[in-house]
Formats: C-alpha cells, structure tokens, sequence
C-alpha cells in the first residue's frame, strides 16, 4: 500500500456491498476506505437462515469467515478494510441512526477522504439504515465529495432507484448521475478482471443467493452525485 490514509471512503452496509456495488471503481482507487457498518457477531450464539443458506452453523462462524473473505476481497483491490461495531437486522439488533451517524463521521474525520461514497440505501432495511445515518452527516461535511451508489442486486426491485431520487429531493440532496474520477490509470477490461476475482472471495454469500441470481454485481457501476440543495416544497 502507497499510503496509509485513503482519498477514497465507501460506506458499505455489509461485507460484501462495496465489492459487488463498486469494486470496479475500487479497483481504480488503490488504498481506498472500506468501512463496514455492521460488522460485528451477535452478543449471544444463534443460527439465521441466511447464515444457513450461507453454509455456517452459527453467527459467530459466520461472522468469522465473512471477515476472512472480506480480507480477501479488499486485499485484490488493494482497499482498506475498516470496520463498525454494529451487527446487523438479522442478528435482531438496531443501533440508533445517531449512534452510527457520529461514529462514522467520527471515522471519516480521522481518514484524509476528499470523495464519500454511500449506499442509496435500496430494498434492504440495513442499507436504509445506513443511507439514514450517512445523510445526517451529509450537511454537516458537505466540503467533501459525494456519491451515491446504487447497491447491486437490490437496484433490481421495480421502482426503487425512482423512489429513492424522489426521496432525495425531498430532502433538499441534489441527485445527478456521474462517475468518480479514477485515482490511476487501469484499463476496462482489468477492472472487471479485479472485481470478478474480489467477488468471487465472497464464495458464502453467492452460495447464499443462488446461481443465477447474483448476475448484477457484474453489470455496469450506478453512481450519483450528491449535493446539499435546496429543500422541495410540499
């Protein structure tokens, strides 16, 4: 790794977002921030049917080994993994919108990021979650760069991405499509070469989802620009 401090910061909901939403773009950005959210076991043993469908026996095994293929993933894209204390809806926990609002912001201060990219928050209730807590803190740092992205696999439910731009306005968060400029030069072909690798050390999740159903991750990159505008009238 050239530096210890990326420019680049995405804010991915769980292990594998960032990777299958912007692993092109990451493999692009060589010493960008991965800061997962919801990455910690629950306090207490138990089994998801997810984690079944995943292939493991219990949380914890799940969240052992999600971590090691995460580490794998970011290590192929030369990105670096931070992670959040919070688990996720499935493991029947719910940390308040603020509490991870302040910690990520308190994490973004302490990264040199010029350019943020967060999830649209699309289907799922943890990535709503997490585009909750992000716009809160988007004000409050809106000197830096922005982007939205569009979560891959979830982008696909008719309507979302329309909802979630409507939303946007109503917010007074202006939505433009656009692309973050690459940090070096990598050709189309190798980025796509690099993410399938990255997505592929996902190996629990793809068994998860079933083949066939997973295709998305490797469709062209969605990204908005996101700036503070003015609120619409209702």
């Amino acid at each position: 790794m050239s530096e210890t401090s990326p420019r680049l910061f995405i804010v991915s909901p769980h292990f594998d977002d960032a990777v299958f939403s912007c692993g092109a773009l990451l493999a692009a950005h060589p010493d960008a921030a991965v800061c997962t959210v919801f990455a910690a076991p629950p306090e207490h043993q138990m089994h998801t049917e997810w984690d079944q469908k995943s292939g493991f026996a219990s949380a914890h095994e799940a969240i052992h080994e999600r971590t090691l293929e995460d580490n794998r993933a970011l290590e192929v894209l030369d990105a670096i993994p931070l992670r959040m204390p919070f688990r996720d809806s499935q493991y029947a926990d719910s940390p308040s919108i603020g509490k991870m609002a302040a910690m990520l912001e308190e994490t973004i201060y302490r990264s040199t990021a010029n350019t943020l990219l967060m999830p649209l928050g699309l289907f799922h209730d943890d990535h709503v979650r997490v585009f909750e807590a992000c716009c809160e803190i988007l004000p409050r740092l809106s000197h830096l760069v922005w982007f939205g992205y569009e979560e891959a696999i979830h982008r696909r439910t008719p309507g979302v991405v329309q909802a979630r731009l409507a939303d946007l306005a109503q917010r007074g968060i202006v939505a433009t499509p656009a692309h973050p400029s690459a940090a070096h030069t990598i050709d189309v072909q190798r980025r796509a070469q690099l993410k399938r690798e990255a997505v592929n050390a996902y190996a629990s999740q793809l068994r998860a989802f079933g083949a066939g159903n997973y295709e998305d991750v490797f469709a062209t990159e969605r990204y908005w620009q996101l700036s503070v505008g003015r609120r619409a009238k209702k």
